[in-house]
């Protein structure tokens, strides 16, 4: 199974898609142009003309003079990425969005037109403006789920609330600006990381009711179609399915938490082994690969080549991992998925699915004599790590650091030393390794030489 991803508020990066947009890119100047349209008769604000102008604003200076643009951005954002995969023969077994996302996560499924989905971002930024009167805010905890709670019960506001649940070492709080200072106050004192997000509103917090009251009204004229592609909810826990009410469901977001971890565990132990960010950045595929270590991310808008990028997105759907059909995508037994009940059976057939397709990797007893030929291990580690951070693969020299002059970051270098143990069948890590210690691309290619071990690389062709 492979799973769309669909980022929300944070997902803005300067210049993404530009190089498409300037060229004349008939998806993405479509795209954004219906967006624009939209916006502007009921915003009275363009998208396109300021996140593709010569020198674009930083995400931190949108949300100071121009919030409702950088919501607009990231959801035409995503909707285009979509597109340009589809257009590519490219499309994910299931889409999951992530707060904001599930917009566009809905949308790409069929469940609403463009000009339909941008009017009801529209209505939701209106009534936020009109109704969010509590001057709240957002903060991301370097923490899991237990410890976030904790710090809600230290304060004790009725209003400061767990906002999202994204995995084991990060959770989300909301509430009154005074509030969320303190908690960033005892987090520090806690040795706990609090990062302030750029959020005009303080999402999934009772303190919306009265904006979700009126936006389940003012998006309620707008008709919504069956699903082409089934969409899971972190807010909901469930799969959308056909008969919901979406204007109340899409209301309910602006007051109910997201459970983006156990999302993922969910579709993971369903079969997922495939996900791709549909949108800017690798804020989701990142939160993935640290949850679920060895599965296959890729993050097309991450890089400096978006083509490129989406090209490895799309090879990524295609592959023998991401080309299960939709057929084959199951839930929780009971739950309905695109109007089917998944039954235990069904998931077992999902999980075969997913098995039959995986690539092999070659046991000790296979390996030949011959030693290990360092230069052609370095070829395909270079080769893997150029696709995986769309990167030429000329600068990954012996010497480059990682980090320092790639930003290849902890999470990151940890995924991809997890695929290279997949890759060479590396075994088990030894006991103590750090990340930290393989800063080089010399180093890596070392340690996986290490593994690999005399004459083991001779019998690794079928895991190429």
């Amino acid at each position: 199974m492979s799973v769309a991803l669909f980022p929300g508020q944070g997902a803005y990066r300067p210049g993404t898609l530009a190089g498409l947009w300037e060229r004349g890119d008939d998806t993405v100047r479509g795209t954004f142009e219906e967006v624009d349209a939209i916006a502007k008769e009921k915003l009275g604000r363009e998208v396109s003309s300021m996140v593709f102008r010569p020198s674009p604003p930083s995400p931190a200076s949108l949300l100071a003079t121009a919030p409702d643009t950088l919501q607009l951005a990231v959801f035409a954002t995503s909707v285009a990425t979509h597109r340009l995969l589809a257009e590519r023969g490219a499309g994910a077994s299931v889409h999951l969005g992530h707060s904001l996302g599930e917009l566009a996560a809905l949308t790409c499924a069929g469940a609403y037109d463009l000009a339909d989905a941008a009017a009801v971002l529209c209505e939701r930024i209106s009534v936020l403006r009109e109704y969010d009167r509590s001057g709240g805010s957002m903060l991301a905890l370097g923490c899991g789920r237990e410890r976030a709670e904790r710090v809600v019960g230290l304060i004790g506001h009725p209003d400061l609330v767990l906002a999202v649940d994204n995995s084991a070492t990060q959770a989300v709080v909301s509430g009154p600006a005074d509030a969320v200072g303190t908690a960033a106050a005892i987090a520090a004192q806690l040795g706990i990381s609090a990062t302030p997000l750029n959020s005009p509103h303080p999402f999934h917090n009772p303190l919306l009711a009265e904006a979700r009251r009126q936006l389940a009204v003012r998006i309620a004229p707008f008709r919504s179609r069956a699903l082409a592609v089934p969409v899971y909810s972190p807010i909901l826990g469930r799969f959308y399915r056909d008969g919901d009410d979406l204007a109340e469901l899409l209301a309910l977001h602006l007051v109910t938490p997201v459970e983006f971890g156990p999302s993922i565990r969910a579709l993971h132990a369903a079969g997922a082994r495939v996900f791709v960010e549909n949108g800017a950045g690798r804020v989701l595929t990142g939160l993935v690969a640290e949850a679920r270590p060895g599965v296959h991310v890729v993050a097309p808008l991450a890089g400096r080549d978006d083509e490129a990028g989406l090209a490895s997105a799309a090879d990524a759907l295609r592959g023998p991992l991401g080309g299960a059909p939709a057929a084959a995508v199951v839930a929780p037994a009971g739950a309905v998925v695109a109007g089917v009940v998944a039954t235990p059976a069904g998931a077992a057939a999902a999980r075969a699915v997913v098995a039959a397709a995986a690539v092999p990797v070659p046991s000790a007893s296979a390996s030949a004599s011959a030693p290990v030929d360092r230069e052609e291990l370095a070829g395909r580690v270079r080769a893997l790590y150029a696709e995986a951070m769309e990167y030429p693969e000329e600068v990954f020299t012996d010497d480059v650091l990682l980090e320092a002059d790639l930003g290849v970051d902890s999470v990151k270098q940890t995924e991809l030393l997890s695929r290279l143990g997949d890759r060479f069948g590396l075994g088990v890590p030894p006991a103590g390794l750090r990340v930290a210690d393989y800063d080089t691309f010399g180093k890596v290619v070392d340690f996986v030489a290490a593994g690999v071990g005399d004459g083991a690389l001779a019998g690794s062709a079928a895991t190429q």
